[in-house]
């Protein structure tokens, strides 16, 4: 098997060791966190909601609004933590 030498920041390998699983080689994990699936893969969903109505569409938004505004302020808190 042919490798390659990379170089990466620290920052970036320590994202990669926080995704790497006990006896998981750092290609294995690039591989597991960065496939990409096909088109059939995607398509599967596709209209999945198309029955939903306006307000329900409003209040799953509002909701991933809330998410998205308590994740950012524990990505925050733990920023500073740091």
């Amino acid at each position: 098997m042919a490798v390659k030498t990379i170089t990466v920041t620290e920052e970036a390998y320590k994202a990669l060791a926080n995704e790497k699983k006990k006896d998981e080689s750092f290609s294995e994990v690039i591989l597991r966190t960065h496939k990409r699936g096909n088109i059939e893969d995607i398509m599967k969903f596709a209209g999945a909601w198309s029955d939903m109505g306006d307000e329900e569409a409003e209040q799953i938004k509002k909701r991933i609004g809330k998410m998205s505004k308590r994740a950012m302020k524990n990505v925050a808190r733990k920023v500073r933590g740091i």
